[in-house]
């Protein structure tokens, strides 16, 4: 039996697509056009799992059985609140009848799915580990890929664990290098963590040595860290959920002028404002954070009388998976951060 190929077979008691629906059938046994994974970990993305974490109080086995009745109710890892969910990593146990000549792919393949797991029909076996510090959960399970889902095979040069932590965030540092041109001012929210290093690294080779890339962080030791690493041009400290200290500190550290472009990587709410402020009319601003609300960010903008062009972070874009492979294979200092971090 062939379904849809965007997966709304699998959508319960709703005519709608996968991702906005309450509830998914995760039923294992595959359609002609799906593809059956044998999951390994999954990354929930950052809003969701401070989101989880806050909710459980910090207690890992709150957290395990939070994350086991989310999959339960909705069969799928969508949070509730952000309604966000991540990505994972697995092996291919089954291709459907349809696709055998229409894919690269074959049965034992590792891979990385691109699609996000608030649409991705799920069954978690058991949770063997969580590792807070990267977002991620490892777990026996299996899962669902639909015939339009997009995917990166696992690359051989690099380790697999590190592949995934930067794949997670495939989207920001590809659409990064699409949105900067050289000489531009940028500033990066969030500069210090996963999917704001790879955002820098972008920026500073598409800006190059006439652009000015600031970088936004909590405290003084992740600044210190962004500049003695060559990330960032300038690091500022300062409260991403303070609009107005953020505007000062930005003016003050592009020589009193509004920047061209704001990228959002914060985990974090309320922080439309802040890298709106900054922005000069015409210029961008990059929504890739989910904890990003269009409304604040549509109303705000005109509240502020703000031109300027604001575009929803979408995980996808052509190439995106090459270009932040290519980062980590092309920048030494980059690669050796992740290995600490993400391994």
């Amino acid at each position: 039996m062939k379904g849809c190929k965007y997966g709304t077979h699998r959508v319960i008691n709703e005519n709608v697509l996968p991702q906005p629906a309450i509830k998914v059938n995760n039923d294992m046994d595959i359609y002609d056009n799906e593809i059956l994974i044998d999951v390994s970990a999954l990354n929930i993305d950052s809003a969701s799992f401070t989101q989880i974490e806050e909710e459980c109080s910090h207690d890992i086995e709150k957290i395990k059985s939070k994350i086991i009745e989310i999959v339960k109710e909705k069969g799928k890892m969508q949070n509730p609140v952000t309604g966000s969910g991540g990505m994972l990593i697995g092996s291919i146990e089954k291709i459907g009848n349809d696709l055998l000549d229409k894919t690269d792919l074959k049965v034992g393949d590792k891979i990385a799915t691109l699609v996000s797991l608030s649409l991705t029909p799920l069954r978690i076996d058991e949770i063997i580990d969580i590792k807070p510090d990267i977002d991620r959960v490892e777990i026996k399970g299996k899962a669902i890929l639909f015939e339009s889902g997009i995917y990166a095979k696992l690359p051989e040069d690099i380790e697999e664990n590190l592949a995934l932590a930067a794949l997670d965030v495939a989207g920001a540092p590809a659409q990064t290098q699409k949105l900067v041109k050289e000489g531009d001012s940028v500033l990066i929210l969030g500069a210090a963590g996963k999917s704001g290093m790879l955002c820098c690294y972008e920026a500073k080779k598409k800006a190059g040595k006439k652009g000015r890339v600031m970088g936004l962080v909590r405290g003084e030791k992740q600044a210190q860290f962004l500049i003695e690493n060559k990330l960032v041009d300038v690091a500022i400290v300062a409260d991403a959920q303070n609009p107005n200290e953020v505007l000062q500190k930005v003016l003050r550290a592009n020589k009193g002028c509004e920047i061209d472009l704001c990228i959002n990587c914060v985990n974090v709410s309320n922080t439309e404002m802040t890298s709106i402020l900054p922005v000069k009319d015409d210029g961008i601003v990059y929504f890739f954070s989910m904890a990003t609300a269009f409304t604040k960010a549509a109303l705000g903008a005109e509240g502020v009388g703000k031109d300027i062009n604001m575009v929803i972070g979408n995980g996808y874009t052509k190439g995106h998976a090459d270009v932040t492979i290519n980062a980590l294979r092309e920048s030494e200092t980059l690669r050796n951060i992740f290995k600490k971090l993400y391994i």
